[in-house]
């Protein structure tokens, strides 16, 4: 069977509505396993209008991953029989009253075998629910933070990538290897402007055989 149509079904099995028959197609592409079950989550949640249910039940629980290494722990832990993980996932998401969608897919995952791409899938759903407010997600690494008029400047330039009713969700990280310059994503356009990058192409070119 088909990627397309095995997600297909996914969707299906995550909504609650017998009508979920196609895909909905999310405002924003999102790529890779993490992207398709992504998709096929916020199709199911679509048509029953939880979509913002459930990324607050996805944002509840990825920060609880991260701050509580023995749910972390036992998510990844391979040696845990999926059937059990399966239970003791759907345990929790009734005692905190999930909405069913997220339920469904901590159950579906555990039963693939997939936990351990839980993380990467928030997140891809996080990138779809900010193009459904029209936010587009710009991340902006730089060798040493920004001050303020710096992180202003960045900003208005980047807004000429925006369409009228979008706006900008800009994170800055910090990563000295870069040495200087700026790697910049946006959407789904990445530009790599740092040093560490020019130092590389330039070594490259230097080192290839002649």
């Amino acid at each position: 069977m088909a990627a397309s149509g095995k997600f297909t079904i996914l969707a299906r099995q995550l909504s609650t509505s017998s009508a979920a028959a196609q895909l909905v197609k999310p405002p924003v592409q999102v790529f890779g396993l993490e992207g398709r079950y992504a998709c096929a989550l916020y199709s199911a949640a679509s048509k029953t209008k939880a979509l913002d249910a459930v990324e607050k039940d996805l944002k509840g629980l990825q920060s609880q991953m991260r701050s509580d290494p023995k749910m972390r722990d036992l998510l990844r832990d391979p040696t845990t029989k999926r059937n059990v993980k399966a239970a003791a996932l759907k345990d929790v998401a009734a005692k905190v009253k999930f909405n069913a969608a997220t339920g469904n897919l901590l159950t579906l995952l555990a039963e693939n075998g997939r936990l351990g791409r839980l993380d990467g899938i928030i997140n891809a759903y996080s990138l779809i629910m900010a193009a459904e407010r029209g936010e587009v997600v710009c991340e902006v690494k730089t060798a040493k933070p920004l001050d303020d008029g710096q992180r202003k400047q960045l900003e208005n330039a980047l807004k000429a990538f925006l369409k009228p009713n979008q706006t900008i969700q800009l994170t800055a990280k910090v990563d000295p290897a870069l040495i200087g310059g700026m790697v910049v994503s946006i959407g789904d356009k990445y530009v790599d402007m740092s040093v560490a990058s020019k130092i590389k192409k330039y070594t490259d070119v230097i080192t290839a055989p002649v």
